[in-house]
């Protein structure tokens, strides 16, 4: 029925299990894929979208060191949109509108077309532990499989207990059962586990609703697309969103729900995310706010459901039904279903190694929502760095780690294990230090060498980014080198209300103009030659658009980075005895050997440490 023991298995399928299953078994590894229900792998629990400020720059690091979350993303894409144009390239973000069906078919089909992947429906109760080490997994059927490690994807599953106004029950999400016996089993080999919210919003009949009323929310004119493989091609044809927003009526009758709302009776009393609140959530908050802003989006090319994103909520469904009828547009809604919260276990962060790997139980990783945080594309991200180590600790071989100049995922990763977290954590350009470094346009460049380097990323993807990266500094090189007289000039600066030369001069310093634009400089008959010559596409012309800009800035933070990785470069031995450094604050000594940080620099990250006690800590490694 199973191999005698497999090198991974993952628990869970949600983007997170889909992301390190893919990744475990296209290094090579034996991998077993384990959940509850093989209908609904890669579901889209949540709103019908990937990418988005941030999460759009994890989504192309995803797809640059080999994932699959990318491709599904364009593949099952209805509208394509390129966030923060109007900002500099470091927070230019790809978002895009998904059919919620196909994006899940399209998930499961590429799963099944990966050798050495297989797969089980079933409930993992428990763990097989021997001697501080993981050996396998137990079903709910009372099955034993064997594995050399396990991956923990459960997402919102774990104990998971869903809330609508006064009622509750037991579930994952709606329609599907809650995972049991694994917190338990937890945290009695040790682990610290807490509990956490999350909320979603009604769905409702679009036939039901008068767009007239309503703004349009198309998308881009000329749309991109997430992968960097040629596998998939931009959108052709795309469906609009649209805005609506509540009002004071709306408000005051949500109001009257309060009293049997679980968010304000005590019902609920763990953590929900920030960034995402409820509806009740903002008007409690914001009370001096006459309006909030809701994006309703069709759940696919050929669905009459809508998401109404900015509605979620935990209220009783019939106020949600009544409060929602107040809105312009919706007077005659039909729900498809009413809105919940749910609460789930999940385990602080800070037990985890950088790799994922659990500091407890040798070979047992956590991936996604079960450390804390929420989104796909962070939970995908995290899936994906968990498959890649899982196969790496099988090979017996070094873990693969990104730092903080190097990728958001290595933000991410960071800030989880060395900050922890007590609500639900979701990924932000400011978390980032280094964001000029670390844009969209050019994870390939940063990721996809490292990644084919320990065995992911395809032979094909390495020759794609080699030849974009050599086009791209043959191109930035031109602009360097390539005159241009005043009369081929001035008229375009005159055009563009930029000050006209007065000489001769190299491109570079023209397009370096902050008004100045690639669509511009193609205007130039050497620009269009060279173009045409070296066939040259728009991720290349955006890519050298954003170095020539950019320059300055990318050198300094460069410049930046370099001295932080010398820190990064200093490790600290594992078992380090920080009490022993009498001179040291004793807060500091108390979270570093919690924590147990890797580097001289990820210890001057943690909660409490002072830059006197990394001075401490440097004068003993000396440096």
């Amino acid at each position: 029925m199973f191999k005698d023991t497999y090198d991974v298995i993952v628990v869970g399928a949600g983007h997170a299990g889909s992301e390190a299953a893919a990744a475990a078994a296209n290094m090579g590894s034996s991998t077993l894929l384990v959940t509850m229900n093989l209908q609904n792998i890669a579901q889209m629990s949540c709103n019908p979208a990937m990418g988005g400020i941030a999460k759009g720059q994890i989504l192309r690091e995803i797809d640059a060191l080999g994932g699959y979350s990318g491709i599904v993303s364009d593949t099952s894409a209805i509208q394509f949109k390129m966030l923060n144009k109007s900002k500099g390239p470091a927070m230019w973000s790809p978002r895009v509108q998904s059919d919620r069906m196909l994006f899940s078919q399209h998930w499961r089909e590429k799963l099944e077309q990966t050798q050495n992947l297989d797969f089980y429906q079933e409930m993992v109760s428990g763990l097989m532990v021997e001697d501080h080490k993981v050996v396998g997994v137990k079903t709910s059927l009372g099955l034993e499989i064997k594995a050399k490690t396990v991956i923990l994807t459960n997402g919102t599953f774990l104990n998971g207990l869903i809330h609508i106004g006064n009622k509750n029950f037991g579930g994952g999400r709606a329609g599907e059962r809650a995972s049991t016996g694994m917190t338990a089993e937890l945290v009695e080999l040790g682990f610290e586990a807490g509990r956490m919210k999350t909320g979603t919003p009604p769905r409702v009949d679009g036939r039901s609703l008068d767009f007239s009323k309503m703004e349009e929310q198309p998308g881009d004119e000329k749309p991109w697309k997430f992968s960097y493989s040629s596998e998939t091609k931009p959108l052709e044809k795309q469906r609009s969103c649209w805005m609506a927003y509540t009002s004071p009526e709306v408000h005051d009758l949500l109001r009257e729900g309060f009293d049997r709302s679980p968010m304000f009776n005590g019902a609920i009393q763990s953590t929900g995310p920030r960034y995402c609140p409820s509806i009740e959530d903002k008007i409690h908050k914001f009370a001096d706010k006459e309006r909030h802003q809701m994006f309703v989006e069709p759940e696919g090319w050929n669905t009459v459901e809508y998401y109404v994103n900015g509605f979620s909520t935990s209220l009783p469904e019939d106020i949600q039904f009544e409060a929602l009828k107040l809105v312009k547009g919706f007077e005659n809604v039909k729900f498809f279903r009413p809105g919940y919260a749910i609460e789930y276990d999940y385990f602080p962060p800070t037990q985890l190694r950088h790799t994922l790997e659990t500091k407890l139980v040798e070979g047992l990783y956590f991936a996604g929502q079960i450390n804390g945080t929420t989104g796909y594309e962070e939970a995908a991200s995290q899936g994906l760095i968990a498959g890649m180590n899982a196969a790496l600790k099988v090979q017996e071989k070094e873990g693969f780690i990104l730092t903080r100049s190097e990728a958001y995922i290595g933000v991410l990763i960071d800030d989880l294990i060395t900050k922890g977290t007590e609500e639900p954590y979701r990924m932000f350009t400011s978390r980032a230090e280094y964001r000029t470094l670390l844009r969209q346009d050019n994870a390939d460049f940063r990721l996809t060498a490292k990644s084919f380097q320990v065995g992911l990323a395809s032979s094909e993807r390495m020759k794609v980014m080699e030849e974009k990266k050599r086009k791209s500094e043959a191109f930035v090189e031109f602009f360097k080198n390539q005159s241009v007289t005043t009369d081929e000039i001035n008229p375009i600066l005159e055009s563009k209300k930029s000050s006209k030369v007065d000489q001769q001069g190299k491109l570079f310093k023209i397009l370096a103009r902050p008004n100045i634009v690639m669509e511009d400089m193609r205007k130039l008959e050497s620009v269009k030659k060279h173009i045409e010559e070296n066939n040259l596409g728009n991720e290349v012309l955006e890519q050298v658009e954003v170095q020539v800009k950019y320059a300055g800035y990318i050198e300094k933070e460069k410049l930046n980075a370099d001295k932080l990785n010398r820190l990064e470069n200093v490790k600290i031995p594992e078992h380090f005895n920080y009490n022993g450094l009498k001179s040291m604050s004793l807060e500091a000594r108390e979270k570093l050997t919690k924590i147990k940080p890797r580097t001289i620099s990820q210890a001057s990250r943690v909660s409490g440490v002072n830059p006197s006690d990394v001075s401490v800590l440097l004068v003993h490694m000396g440096r």
